[in-house]
């Protein structure tokens, strides 16, 4: 066994960050800091297009190609949950690549209709102009409850990190802190992008989220 570098620096920013936001999205809306709120869901959708974008230009571990594998072979993966074994995945097992599909898309329905949404007072989503009240009503209700979805999957997840500690005694956090993994010594490490093309990647995508915005 030996230490491998399997996460990137910026897929463990965007990880921790989206959490951060995820918990500001909900405080703002509960203390109705709506100007907050907003500001809130243009970072969030910042970081979701950077995500998008770089599952497909970044690192090996990053990529949705190497990580979604079919449905029956998350089905496999499950069935051995409670099969103590050491973490031999290089990046995310067959379930979490389909949990992290299942979260971005989430985020991604979150953020949308955010973007079109109202709250019949004095807080308007800023592409509402593009559409009638009518259907900015109906996507402001698939916005709250979306958020409720969003919820069931991050207890989801949750339970899924403490059952893997538990059950199998594979820490799947300190992965995403650190970005290392101890793995089999003839694992081949994966190729990682650096951090310097994410940034370019990140500012484009803060570029088109601010064109959006004002649009």
């Amino acid at each position: 066994m030996r230490p491998i570098k399997v996460w990137d620096l910026p897929v463990r920013l965007f990880h921790w960050l989206l959490v951060v936001l995820i918990a500001a999205a909900w405080v703002t809306q509960e203390y109705s800091l709506m100007d907050w709120h907003m500001r809130v869901g243009w970072a969030i959708l910042t970081l979701l297009l950077f995500r998008v974008v770089w599952g497909f230009v970044g690192s090996d571990t990053a990529r949705f190609t190497r990580f979604l594998r079919s449905p029956a072979a998350a089905l496999r993966h499950l069935a051995h949950l409670r099969r103590r074994e050491p973490d031999r995945e290089i990046g995310h097992n067959a379930a979490g690549g389909w949990m992290v599909l299942v979260m971005l898309t989430l985020i991604g329905v979150q953020g949308g209709t955010g973007l079109f949404a109202n709250n019949d007072g004095d807080a308007e989503g800023p592409l509402m102009h593009l559409v009638d009240k009518d259907r900015s009503d109906w996507l402001s209700h698939i916005h709250s409850l979306n958020f409720k979805l969003i919820e069931g999957v991050i207890v989801l997840h949750i339970l899924a990190i403490v059952a893997y500690a538990v059950l199998k005694r594979q820490n799947l956090v300190r992965p995403m802190v650190t970005g290392t993994k101890t793995l089999p010594a003839d694992a081949a490490a994966p190729r990682l992008v650096s951090p310097v093309w994410a940034l370019v990647v990140l500012v484009a995508a803060a570029g088109v989220m601010s064109w959006v915005w004002t649009w």
